[in-house]
């Protein structure tokens, strides 16, 4: 998702493309750090945060492939405004996805820490999700 916000300020004018990307961007780092802290508490291994781009690690749902990051970083302007809030949305349903697992493992989630963050999780991505849905709309009739 944050390498995706990256690409979207030379390649958009809308300002809602861009208050969406800032949203997007602390959210995301908030959950980033959070996971981290959690890891480092328990004194597990941290992953890099670039730990998903190589060619033999197995992508999380509503993670782009690199051949999807080409294709968003080659369009611009509307073209890019719709293909951005497509996989965007397909981001944010893979963190839902990842959720759902987690509740659905007997034991997991259990850690009052862990379920409120997953939670807020579920609450958060399925807000943008509706709200990237609407914006989608507001492209197609534009």
């Amino acid at each position: 998702a944050l390498e995706m916000t990256s690409l979207l300020h030379d390649r958009t004018n809308w300002q809602n493309m861009r208050m969406l990307a800032e949203r997007i961007d602390v959210s995301q780092a908030d959950e980033i750090k959070m996971m981290q802290s959690w890891l480092q508490a328990r004194g597990e291994e941290v992953p890099n945060v670039h730990a998903h781009h190589g060619h033999s690690a197995m992508l999380m749902p509503g993670m782009l492939t690199p051949e999807q990051m080409t294709e968003l970083a080659a369009t611009t302007e509307s073209e890019f405004d719709k293909l951005f809030l497509e996989y965007m949305i397909m981001h944010h349903q893979g963190a839902v996805i990842m959720v759902e697992t987690l509740f659905s493992s007997p034991g997991a989630g259990q850690e009052s820490q862990i379920f409120h963050f997953a939670s807020d999780v579920v609450a958060d991505q399925s807000m943008e999700i509706t709200r990237m849905r609407r914006m989608r709309g507001m492209i197609e009739n534009r």
